[in-house]
Protein backbone atom coordinates (compact mmCIF):
# COMPACT_ATOMS: atom_id res chain seq x y z
CA UNK A 1 0.00 0.00 0.00
CA UNK A 2 1.16 3.37 -0.83
CA UNK A 3 2.01 6.27 1.50
CA UNK A 4 -0.27 8.35 -0.60
CA UNK A 5 -2.91 5.89 0.86
CA UNK A 6 -2.54 6.39 3.78
CA UNK A 7 -4.28 9.63 4.50
CA UNK A 8 -7.62 8.70 2.96
CA UNK A 9 -7.53 5.76 5.05
CA UNK A 10 -6.63 7.50 8.14
CA UNK A 11 -9.91 9.75 7.08
CA UNK A 12 -12.46 7.28 6.61
CA UNK A 13 -10.96 5.57 9.80
CA UNK A 14 -11.39 9.26 11.89
CA UNK A 15 -14.69 9.90 10.47
CA UNK A 16 -15.91 6.70 11.00
CA UNK A 17 -14.93 6.73 14.52
CA UNK A 18 -16.50 10.34 14.74
CA UNK A 19 -19.61 9.06 13.75
CA UNK A 20 -19.52 6.25 16.76
CA UNK A 21 -18.96 8.83 19.21
CA UNK A 22 -21.54 11.11 18.15
CA UNK A 23 -24.23 8.44 18.15
CA UNK A 24 -22.86 7.69 21.65
CA UNK A 25 -23.26 11.13 22.86
CA UNK A 26 -26.63 11.59 21.36
CA UNK A 27 -27.69 9.28 22.92
CA UNK A 28 -28.15 10.76 26.30
CA UNK A 29 -30.00 13.49 24.95
CA UNK A 30 -33.15 11.27 24.38
CA UNK A 31 -32.54 9.79 27.35
CA UNK A 32 -33.75 12.97 29.56
CA UNK A 33 -37.17 13.16 28.56
CA UNK A 34 -39.31 13.66 31.27
CA UNK A 35 -42.42 12.33 32.46
CA UNK A 36 -44.58 15.05 32.08
CA UNK A 37 -43.47 15.76 28.35
CA UNK A 38 -45.80 13.53 26.00
CA UNK A 39 -42.66 12.45 23.52
CA UNK A 40 -42.17 10.31 20.26
CA UNK A 41 -39.89 8.14 21.62
CA UNK A 42 -42.59 7.44 24.20
CA UNK A 43 -44.72 6.12 21.52
CA UNK A 44 -42.88 3.41 19.46
CA UNK A 45 -39.35 3.38 21.32
CA UNK A 46 -37.93 5.58 18.16
CA UNK A 47 -37.28 8.79 16.86
CA UNK A 48 -36.95 9.67 13.49
CA UNK A 49 -36.74 13.11 12.33
CA UNK A 50 -36.64 12.55 7.86
CA UNK A 51 -34.01 14.65 7.73
CA UNK A 52 -33.47 13.22 4.04
CA UNK A 53 -37.06 14.87 3.15
CA UNK A 54 -36.26 17.80 4.39
CA UNK A 55 -36.25 20.06 1.10
CA UNK A 56 -37.31 22.93 -0.64
CA UNK A 57 -40.35 22.62 -2.24
CA UNK A 58 -42.20 24.75 -5.18
CA UNK A 59 -45.35 27.03 -4.20
CA UNK A 60 -47.96 26.22 -7.37
CA UNK A 61 -48.85 22.38 -6.37
CA UNK A 62 -50.15 23.97 -3.06
CA UNK A 63 -51.42 27.05 -3.14
CA UNK A 64 -53.72 29.05 -6.03
CA UNK A 65 -51.70 32.07 -5.21
CA UNK A 66 -49.72 33.38 -2.47
CA UNK A 67 -52.14 35.97 -1.15
CA UNK A 68 -51.28 37.35 2.35
CA UNK A 69 -48.38 34.72 2.00
CA UNK A 70 -48.86 31.44 1.99
CA UNK A 71 -47.77 28.50 4.78
CA UNK A 72 -47.00 25.08 4.13
CA UNK A 73 -46.49 21.87 7.12
CA UNK A 74 -45.51 19.22 5.74
CA UNK A 75 -46.04 16.77 8.96
CA UNK A 76 -43.71 13.82 6.70
CA UNK A 77 -40.89 15.68 6.55
CA UNK A 78 -42.00 17.66 9.44
CA UNK A 79 -40.62 20.71 7.70
CA UNK A 80 -42.66 24.48 7.60
CA UNK A 81 -42.67 26.48 4.09
CA UNK A 82 -43.40 30.01 4.00
CA UNK A 83 -43.73 31.81 0.65
CA UNK A 84 -44.18 36.08 0.93
CA UNK A 85 -46.94 37.63 -0.87
CA UNK A 86 -44.98 38.67 -3.74
CA UNK A 87 -42.57 35.06 -4.00
CA UNK A 88 -39.46 37.33 -3.02
CA UNK A 89 -39.19 35.45 0.25
CA UNK A 90 -39.20 31.93 0.99
CA UNK A 91 -38.44 30.17 3.85
CA UNK A 92 -38.08 26.83 5.29
CA UNK A 93 -38.09 25.88 9.17
CA UNK A 94 -37.92 22.52 11.07
CA UNK A 95 -41.14 21.37 13.01
CA UNK A 96 -42.35 19.31 15.26
CA UNK A 97 -45.78 17.97 14.72
CA UNK A 98 -48.50 15.78 16.59
CA UNK A 99 -47.60 12.99 18.46
CA UNK A 100 -49.86 10.60 17.10
CA UNK A 101 -51.86 10.35 13.92
CA UNK A 102 -55.40 11.06 15.59
CA UNK A 103 -54.00 14.41 17.28
CA UNK A 104 -52.99 15.33 13.52
CA UNK A 105 -55.02 17.33 11.57
CA UNK A 106 -54.97 18.38 7.66
CA UNK A 107 -55.85 20.50 5.07
CA UNK A 108 -56.46 24.31 4.64
CA UNK A 109 -57.17 27.09 7.13
CA UNK A 110 -55.65 30.52 7.84
CA UNK A 111 -53.67 32.51 10.50
CA UNK A 112 -56.26 34.65 12.14
CA UNK A 113 -54.64 36.09 15.07
CA UNK A 114 -50.82 36.98 16.04
CA UNK A 115 -49.90 36.37 19.85
CA UNK A 116 -46.52 37.55 21.52
CA UNK A 117 -45.51 35.85 24.58
CA UNK A 118 -49.11 33.54 24.46
CA UNK A 119 -50.23 32.22 27.78
CA UNK A 120 -51.08 28.49 27.52
CA UNK A 121 -53.92 26.00 28.51
CA UNK A 122 -54.33 22.69 27.65
CA UNK A 123 -57.64 21.32 25.65
CA UNK A 124 -60.02 19.76 27.74
CA UNK A 125 -58.92 16.24 26.30
CA UNK A 126 -54.97 17.16 27.53
CA UNK A 127 -56.55 17.50 31.06
CA UNK A 128 -58.14 14.18 30.36
CA UNK A 129 -55.06 12.47 30.15
CA UNK A 130 -53.02 14.81 32.12
CA UNK A 131 -55.08 15.76 34.68
CA UNK A 132 -52.21 17.15 36.66
CA UNK A 133 -51.17 19.72 34.29
CA UNK A 134 -52.05 23.22 35.50
CA UNK A 135 -55.11 24.85 33.95
CA UNK A 136 -53.10 27.85 32.62
CA UNK A 137 -49.30 28.63 31.91
CA UNK A 138 -48.70 32.34 31.91
CA UNK A 139 -46.87 33.95 28.76
CA UNK A 140 -43.37 34.59 29.13
CA UNK A 141 -42.82 31.63 31.85
CA UNK A 142 -39.98 29.62 30.74
CA UNK A 143 -42.34 26.52 31.46
CA UNK A 144 -44.78 27.31 28.41
CA UNK A 145 -44.93 25.38 25.78
CA UNK A 146 -46.06 28.08 23.64
CA UNK A 147 -42.77 29.80 23.15
CA UNK A 148 -42.36 33.41 22.47
CA UNK A 149 -44.54 34.15 19.86
CA UNK A 150 -47.70 31.98 18.37
CA UNK A 151 -49.60 32.27 15.00
CA UNK A 152 -53.55 30.83 15.78
CA UNK A 153 -55.05 29.31 13.53
CA UNK A 154 -58.88 29.53 12.06
CA UNK A 155 -58.90 25.42 13.71
CA UNK A 156 -59.70 25.42 17.88
CA UNK A 157 -56.83 24.26 19.54
CA UNK A 158 -54.48 24.73 16.35
CA UNK A 159 -51.15 27.10 16.57
CA UNK A 160 -48.11 27.19 15.15
CA UNK A 161 -45.84 28.50 18.02
CA UNK A 162 -42.21 28.55 19.03
CA UNK A 163 -41.51 26.08 22.24
CA UNK A 164 -38.37 26.18 24.61
CA UNK A 165 -38.06 22.73 24.73
CA UNK A 166 -35.79 22.14 21.72
CA UNK A 167 -35.94 18.68 21.74
CA UNK A 168 -38.67 18.56 20.36
CA UNK A 169 -38.25 19.88 16.92
CA UNK A 170 -38.26 17.37 13.91
CA UNK A 171 -39.94 15.33 16.26
CA UNK A 172 -43.81 13.71 16.79
CA UNK A 173 -43.99 15.45 19.79
CA UNK A 174 -46.79 17.95 20.23
CA UNK A 175 -50.82 17.75 21.08
CA UNK A 176 -51.52 18.94 17.58
CA UNK A 177 -50.15 21.98 17.06
CA UNK A 178 -46.94 22.64 14.88
CA UNK A 179 -44.10 24.07 16.79
CA UNK A 180 -40.68 26.14 15.70
CA UNK A 181 -37.42 27.33 17.19
CA UNK A 182 -37.94 30.49 18.88
CA UNK A 183 -36.01 32.20 16.40
CA UNK A 184 -37.33 31.19 13.81
CA UNK A 185 -41.12 31.41 14.94
CA UNK A 186 -39.89 35.00 15.71
CA UNK A 187 -38.80 35.26 12.29
CA UNK A 188 -42.13 33.94 10.78
CA UNK A 189 -44.11 35.45 13.07
CA UNK A 190 -42.69 39.09 11.68
CA UNK A 191 -43.34 38.06 8.08
CA UNK A 192 -46.90 36.11 8.08
CA UNK A 193 -50.19 38.17 8.67
CA UNK A 194 -53.63 38.35 9.62
CA UNK A 195 -54.75 36.39 6.44
CA UNK A 196 -51.67 34.20 5.43
CA UNK A 197 -53.10 30.98 3.76
CA UNK A 198 -51.64 27.83 5.73
CA UNK A 199 -51.91 24.27 4.52
CA UNK A 200 -51.18 21.11 6.38
CA UNK A 201 -50.37 17.53 4.52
Amino acid sequence: MSSSQKPGINRRGFLAGSAVAMGTLAMPALAQTNGTTEMESQVDGLVRRNISSFRSLDWRPYFSDTRKGAILVDTTSRALHFWSEDQSIYKLYPTSVPLTEDLTRRGRTEVVQKVVNPSWRPTPAMKLRNPEWPDVVPGGSPENPMGVRALYLSWTYYRIHGTHDTRKIGRRSSNGCVGLYNEHILELYDLAQVGTQVLLI
